[in-house]
């Protein structure tokens, strides 16, 4: 018995790595694109690209895992199915819950992964990722592109039309209006920017300005202006995942979302006997539908979660959590485990 469960293993850990690896790379794609589109806003070097990229493995994980185990699962068993293995291990007296109990095994595995994932890692990962943006947002290195309307310094909004392999501008334009009846502009050929400590300024080089305040302009001209950034740098308060948690009874947001977090990472076992309901045929008399029962399931699994973020309670997820156990396991022995 020891030997056929490594075989089934065997069969299952090749499916579902063939499986997984492409979703994985395919939404880590997805989400480095989303990171590189923040070095509109500020400077990432390649190594803090990949950093970035680290916070957000947890997530791809979780949410890469379950569907990968449905599909990997599905394939497995048909695949015993039509190569007439599962008919040769019911003729040597194993009947079909015997055979699942190692994938069951596999599953809680699974689940338990899922839980350590969603429980502890993504929440450390999505502060550790916030603190990262808000660090860099400090340090107001901004990426400044030459010809991009709307970009800001502090509470100025900039427009440069030529930037130098030093870094500094050329010919570039600021503007700041505190309210309705006052406003400043300012022009230079010329214009850097500088940190000291941790303040940052922008230094304009040869220029001239206009001031509009309650119906008079004045102007003036000058040989050098440093415009600072005054803005309130904002702290990014760090929590652990247990002060994080706690916040589920008075939050409703992340009150639900355990929930959701909770449902997914029990799919791995609540989906054994619904997906091996339709995987575990006779192909003399039965069609391989292991495309259906894959997107069915998973569409079906995923819906739940879905509500329980949305509408759920203890007593519904209680419910929705047993519900789908029993149902999985009531069509598994009236399709399979009578018959075999």
């Amino acid at each position: 018995m020891v030997s056929i469960r490594g075989y089934i293993s065997t069969n299952f850990s090749k499916s579902f790595l063939t499986i997984f690896v492409p979703f994985f790379l395919i939404i880590s794609l997805v989400y480095l694109v989303k990171i590189a589109a923040l070095t509109a806003q500020i400077q990432l070097t390649f190594t803090e690209l990949l950093r970035l990229y680290s916070y957000s493995v947890p997530d791809i994980v979780f949410y890469t895992l379950p569907l990968s185990f449905i599909a990997a699962l599905a394939n497995v068993l048909v695949k015993l199915s039509t190569d007439n293995e599962l008919i040769i291990l019911y003729a040597l007296g194993l009947n079909a819950n015997r055979i699942l109990k190692g994938l069951l095994v596999i599953a809680a595995l699974f689940s338990i992964l899922l839980l350590v994932i969603s429980f502890l890692a993504m929440p450390m990962s999505k502060q550790l990722y916030k603190s990262f943006k808000e660090e860099k947002k400090a340090e107001a290195k901004l990426n400044i592109i030459p010809g991009k309307l709307g970009q800001k310094f502090g509470d100025y909004y900039i427009y440069v039309k030529e930037k130098q392999k030093d870094g500094s501008f050329k010919n570039l334009v600021i503007y700041n209006r505190t309210d309705i009846t006052n406003e400043q502009f300012f022009a230079a050929q010329k214009g850097r920017m500088n940190k000291y400590n941790d303040q940052t300024s922008l230094l304009l080089v040869n220029g001239y300005g206009y001031t509009y305040s309650k119906g008079s302009l004045q102007q003036a001209k000058y040989e050098t202006l440093e415009a600072f950034d005054t803005k309130q740098k904002k702290q990014y308060h760090f929590e652990d995942t247990i002060a994080y948690w706690s916040k589920a009874p008075n939050d409703s947001r992340i009150r639900h979302r355990l929930y959701f977090f909770l449902f997914v990472s029990l799919i791995p076992l609540l989906s054994v006997y619904l997906v091996a309901a339709f995987s575990m045929i006779n192909p003399r008399y039965q069609s391989n539908h292991s495309f259906s029962v894959i997107f069915l399931t998973t569409l079906a699994l995923y819906l739940a979660a879905s509500s329980l973020e949305k509408w759920g309670t203890v007593p519904m997820l209680i419910a929705t959590i047993t519900g789908t156990f029993a149902l999985g396991y009531y069509i598994f022995v009236k399709r399979v485990a009578r018959y075999f």
